[in-house]
């Protein structure tokens, strides 16, 4: 017996006889038999793919068949909005077998959190900050409310793995597995990754010698039909005015990679008289639910939104993807194109409007990979002792004291750091003050408690960092929240903010409480949040070095302008590019080195050569994606010399090689303060290299260029 054949009866009853379902996906049949048996596994599918099925089905029947009691299972998403929307599809599901779902995360009140001590629910949906909450609680004692936990499912696993919340999340998962007594199994859910095997032995951690596992990924069986076009609108205001010609009658979804974009084209949207909705991550939770539920209602609509909507947050049935600019990864373009496409008879689709020509060119590299099948790999950060040093404290405020040559024991098989490294972050922690030491126990200490102590540490339970932002409060309810540099540039006049989709006038700001009050208005405003650019890989940028050398991707489609855009901007860069080297270009003002390796290689190669030959590079603006910019006196022989340097003193794969790190980089690292100094620069520096592009690109030969004067 196999497959549907093996779930708990009263789940084969409900499959069939509630969902009305014939049979079950390819997914949800082929993970069956690996989780019933315990094994830990990724299962893969795009989005709508039937991935919480696959996993909460065979969980639900070994919940039934081996009656497990007590919270069993935890159900761990990225977003909180995630959670809500699958709370009562889960919670429906586990009812099959006369069990209980229930969310728990930031937004979740005090009483409901007591609620759930108290009656503890079978399957808890949550996010790595919540179990930390749990974990350090004063008021809970996680030995009990932990205690029979048995299985983690990890929705959007790909997303956890590729920042510092994966390392949060692994060494929360290993506190629990110890305080459970038992290894946890462990189900990711994800989207197609690049490297399926390493992320599972990844997600593992400890596992990985004392449970099997297997990647479940059944061959689509049919290739699902693409519409990809692109376009070049030159603005946020014509992309506006493009959406609004355009599918009218349909319901579509607007994508942009910054808040300010997502605010300036709802406003726009609105003037063109679109019903439209907004979502980001500074709009308050009620504003966001708000808009996401009218929107999954609505017909003839737009949601303008940032990545909160990439991941499978249930907006409704979507028409079309519209994209402004490109999304940084071909694994963020699939995301957002696997919205669409689910109704039979319906393709995926989507459009992408450039408002530059450089992100005309990032949308037609993007787009070449995607026809290429590339999808990124997905790499943990390396190096995280940062969160070595955030999961000591953690620990010394869940168990009172712990060890301090036995605290490692909580987190086998979590790669933070070192154990030399682990020794010292918890000498440096004594030192500082963040703990203190006697008789071999350490404890939160007095430089912890004035750090991190206010609000029982609630700034210890997450590991990214958020910008101060003043919250928006029109009367009592709360809109959402801006850059207080927003609020503090001299203005003439009354001063206007957009967010919501709306321009509101300030009326009164408290800076004290960090807080504005404003009222509806019909001027125009603006919009800002701090923010850093975001690095493209070695792989984005060289395919964007090939579109202007002449490659076009397969199946997608450009628009006239687009075409006519993108022939002007192959004429203009032509000296930049070359097939086979890079490209040192010099004009009256400028010298360029054009690698087309991305920042992280950029950034090491531009550090190896200031140390090789200091005069080489120019005094500001040293490196983007593209270049590295140089001295207006430089020759080629210098550069060649210099990089012959570098590979004599770190070898031909620059092993050893990292950027220069600032002071105020190190200080944007959360828990930098908790670390040595020295061992926060490296940490640091680790993150900010890509060796082997740094290799690649120095070992091709180099093109010297000229460009004369107009």
């Amino acid at each position: 017996m196999g497959g549907f054949d093996a779930l708990h009866p009263a789940v084969q009853h409900h499959i069939v006889n509630e969902l009305g379902w014939r049979a079950l996906r390819p997914l949800q049949e082929a993970a069956i038999d690996p989780l019933l048996n315990g094994e830990d596994a990724l299962l893969l599918a795009p989005t709508a793919g039937g991935k919480t099925e696959a996993a909460v089905f065979p969980v639900l029947s070994a919940m039934a068949a081996e009656d497990w009691r007590g919270t069993s299972v935890l159900y761990v998403c990225p977003l909180r909005a995630l959670l809500n929307n699958l709370e009562p599809r889960i919670d429906g599901y586990a009812r099959w077998v006369g069990r209980r779902a229930s969310v728990r995360h930031g937004d979740t009140g005090a009483g409901d959190r007591r609620r759930q001590v108290l009656d503890r629910h079978d399957i808890l949906l949550t996010t790595p900050e919540s179990l930390e909450a749990i974990l350090v609680s004063a008021t809970v004692d996680p030995h009990v409310v932990l205690a029979d936990v048995r299985t983690v499912i990890v929705d959007e696993v790909h997303a956890f793995a590729g920042d510092d919340r994966g390392w949060h999340l692994l060494a929360v998962l290993e506190r629990v597995s110890r305080i459970a007594g038992r290894p946890l199994q462990r189900i990711g859910l994800s989207a197609t990754v690049g490297n399926p095997e390493e992320l599972l032995g990844w997600l593992q951690g400890s596992n990985r010698y004392v449970r099997p596992a297997s990647v479940v990924s059944p061959a689509a069986s049919s290739a699902t039909a693409t519409d990809m076009q692109i376009d070049y609108v030159g603005s946020v205001a014509n992309a506006g005015t493009v959406i609004s010609r355009v599918h009218t009658g349909e319901k579509r979804l607007v994508f942009a990679d910054s808040r300010r974009a997502v605010e300036q084209l709802a406003v726009r949207l609105r003037e063109l008289d679109v019903n439209t909705y907004v979502s980001h991550s500074s709009l308050s939770a009620s504003q966001r639910r708000r808009s996401e539920a009218a929107f999954a209602e609505a017909r003839d609509c737009v949601i303008t939104a940032t990545s909160t909507l990439e991941l499978g947050i249930d907006v409704g049935d979507l028409d079309r993807v519209i994209q402004i600019g490109a999304p940084g990864t071909v694994a963020s373009l699939l995301q957002r194109l696997g919205r669409t496409g689910r109704r039979p008879g319906t393709v995926r689709n989507m459009l992408l409007l450039a408002t530059d020509a450089e992100q005309l060119l990032q949308a037609a590299g993007l787009a070449l990979l995607w026809s290429e099948g590339y999808v990124e790999p997905i790499k943990a950060p390396p190096t995280p002792a940062h969160i070595a040093a955030q999961q000591v404290l953690a620990l010394a405020l869940q168990e009172g004291r712990i060890g301090r040559n036995t605290w490692p024991e909580w987190l086998t098989g979590v790669d933070l750091a070192e154990p030399s490294r682990l020794a010292e972050i918890a000498d440096w922690l004594v030192t500082s003050g963040h703990l203190d030491a006697d008789s071999g126990m350490l404890f939160i200490g007095p430089a912890a408690e004035r750090r991190y102590g206010r609000r029982h540490f609630m700034e210890l339970m997450s590991v990214f960092t958020s910008s101060p932002e003043v919250t928006i409060l029109h009367g009592r309810e709360e809109v959402g929240t801006v850059s207080p540099m927003v609020l503090a540039t001299r203005v003439q006049g009354p001063r206007v903010v957009l967010l919501a989709g709306r321009a509101w006038q300030v009326t009164s700001i408290d800076w004290s409480r960090h807080r504005a009050w404003a009222e509806p208005t019909d001027a125009s405003g603006k919009a800002r949040w701090s923010g850093q650019p975001i690095p493209l890989s070695f792989e984005l940028a060289d395919a964007m070095r090939r579109v202007l050398l002449g490659d076009a991707p397969a199946g997608v489609g450009f628009t006239q302008r687009a075409e006519r855009q993108l022939g002007e901007l192959r004429q203009d860069w032509a000296d930049r590019v070359d097939r086979d080297r890079t490209v040192v270009l010099r004009t009256d003002k400028y010298t360029n080195w054009w690698t087309w390796a991305g920042s992280r290689a950029n950034a090491t190669l531009a550090a190896v050569l200031a140390e090789a030959d200091p005069a080489l590079l120019s005094d500001s603006d040293q490196f983007d994606n593209l270049q590295i910019a140089l001295r207006g006196e430089v020759r080629v022989d210098q550069l060649k010399a210099a990089l012959n340097v570098a590979v004599a003193r770190y070898g031909p794969e620059l092993s050893g090689a990292v950027p220069v790190i600032s002071q105020q980089a190190v200080d944007g690292l959360k828990f930098s303060d908790l670390l040595p100094p020295k061992l926060a620069v490296d940490t640091l520096a680790s993150r900010s290299a890509d060796r082997q592009a740094s290799a690649i690109t120095s070992a091709r030969q180099v093109l010297w260029r000229a460009c004369e004067p107009d």
